[in-house]
């Protein structure tokens, strides 16, 4: 991996992996739409952030909007063992992102998600963003992307506490006994 690199715009960029990112709101809706209820909005719901819980998630755009810029002028290592090696670790968190959407998608209204990949960890959206940014970290062969992708995971636990708080909220003792079974963050203790 390369600190600095030949950056350039080109079409066999990083841009092209991390295009899916800016659309999964819509990727979501329309798998939901396909296998599930069609409600994945009302499930989601709003997260209650605290006022430096706010500044954190603003923060984290910031760091997702670096990337995504960043990501337009860095060449991915095309037939390299970096590209085919960041290219596996890229589709698992593709594989992990459209696992988590089904499984919220088929949550009866109401409820928590605990079903599916939700039995590993309690974000996996999260622990998927991470492990695709990851893969085009090593595609890439770029410790900046590298760096911003381990920003992004420390701001995303400010994130998570949050979302379990909101979660505690509405589904109680339900999703207490959820946490105290799964642990936040796949391979990690559980926490929380």
């Amino acid at each position: 991996m390369s600190l600095f690199q030949n950056l350039k715009i080109g079409l066999w960029n990083a841009w092209i992996l991390i295009l899916y990112f800016p659309f999964h709101p819509l990727i979501m809706i329309v798998l939901d739409k396909v296998i599930g209820t069609g409600e994945m909005l009302k499930k989601m719901g709003d997260v209650p952030y605290e006022k430096g819980e706010r500044r954190i998630f603003a923060t984290s755009l910031v760091v997702i909007f670096l990337m995504l810029v960043y990501s337009v002028f860095l060449p991915l290592k095309l037939g390299t063992e970096w590209f085919y090696a960041g290219f596996s670790i890229y589709l698992a968190g593709i594989i992990f992102f459209l696992t988590a959407i089904v499984n919220i998608s088929i949550t009866q209204l109401g409820k928590p998600f605990t079903k599916g990949i939700y039995r590993f960890s309690r974000h996996p959206m999260m622990v998927s963003a991470s492990i695709t940014f990851l893969g085009i970290s090593v595609a890439t062969a770029s410790w900046i992307f590298f760096l911003l992708t381990v920003i992004l995971v420390m701001l995303q636990t400010s994130q998570a506490i949050a979302e379990e708080r909101g979660c505690l909220e509405i589904y109680g003792d339900e999703y207490r006994d959820f946490m105290n079974k799964t642990s936040r963050w796949i391979g990690i203790p559980k926490s929380g």
